[in-house]
């Protein structure tokens, strides 16, 4: 190489080390209010508030005492989720009523984070735009350093642990509609300790998604989120879990993916860490896999 080339290349890896340190660093959470008050009270409001602002309310879920998830979506969210296969896990934004010593904290995931963790095509932005303008956004919580968007489409906690694209296949079925009454069916029983929180079909794609409590075992939610979500500012939104019915197979995120992705800085060792939960994503396979029978 020519001095000259040499010279170029150095500047193009700075030119793109640059770029890269510039880059938005986002989390999964973000908080809109906190204050004095009870959870009955700012649950109604923030329900209020999210159908002011064109949100529609596709499940309420209370997954242990003194929180509330409400599982919000809308045309726009709809048709981004549309523009790929399994662009469903981003079909509802989850907004969380939580309270934690004396004051109610009121949440939700970071629409943008979202988009990038489940490689959406879709541009989220203006759907967190749209919430923070609904709820406020005092700032966004997590992990204390954040991820960029282009660390988020190839994450990977750490060595032996799955990336968004190795999923469980829970079942495959003759058809999409044979796939969703499965689904429908198991929820409806119970199977698992499973309980259906809502459902999104996505206009123009064969795929739906589910939201899923889990009460049962070590994987249950609130023994999963007694342990990891121990932070001063609660990640409640975390919840619920979602099955995926796509083109006639059933699938979900490994939970060591999705909890990762969610909580990117939990160590894996010690207090509040993965070792402490480590039954959870054979529990939680295996109550997804009685909703489906398999």
């Amino acid at each position: 190489m020519t001095w000259r080339s040499i010279c170029a290349a150095a500047l193009v890896a700075a030119a793109g080390a640059a770029t890269a340190a510039d880059a938005p660093r986002l989390k999964p959470f973000v908080l809109a209010s906190r204050g004095a008050g009870e959870v009955p009270a700012a649950a109604a409001a923030v329900k209020a508030k999210l159908s002011a602002a064109g949100f529609e309310l596709v499940g309420e879920y209370a997954p242990y005492d003194g929180a509330v998830v409400l599982a919000v979506t809308s045309a726009d969210l709809r048709a981004a989720a549309a523009q790929n296969r399994f662009g469903g896990y981003g079909a509802a934004q989850r907004v969380s009523v939580t309270k934690v010593s004396d004051e109610v904290q009121v949440a939700y995931t970071n629409p943008v984070y979202m988009a990038a963790a489940y490689r959406m095509k879709a541009d989220l932005s203006p759907v967190a735009a749209a919430l923070g303008s609904a709820l406020g956004r005092l700032e966004e919580f997590g992990p204390g350093d954040g991820r960029t968007a282009k660390d988020l489409r190839g994450y990977h906690y750490t060595l032996g642990m799955p990336y968004f694209d190795e999923p469980w296949k829970l079942g495959a079925f003759a058809s999409q509609a044979d796939a969703i009454a499965a689904v429908e069916a198991g929820l409806a029983a119970g199977r698992g300790g499973t309980r259906k929180v809502y459902r999104i079909d996505l206009p123009g794609a064969d795929e739906s998604v589910f939201g899923v409590a889990l009460s049962d075992g070590c994987g249950g939610d609130g023994s999963v989120m007694r342990e990891i979500d121990f932070k001063p500012l609660r990640s409640t939104g975390h919840l619920p879990y979602e099955l995926v019915v796509s083109k006639g197979q059933v699938l979900a995120l490994h939970a060591k993916f999705r909890i990762a992705v969610n909580f990117p800085d939990l160590s894996m060792m010690g207090s509040h860490s993965f070792m402490n939960i480590r039954c959870a994503p054979d529990s939680i396979e295996g109550a997804l896999r009685k909703v489906v029978g398999r």
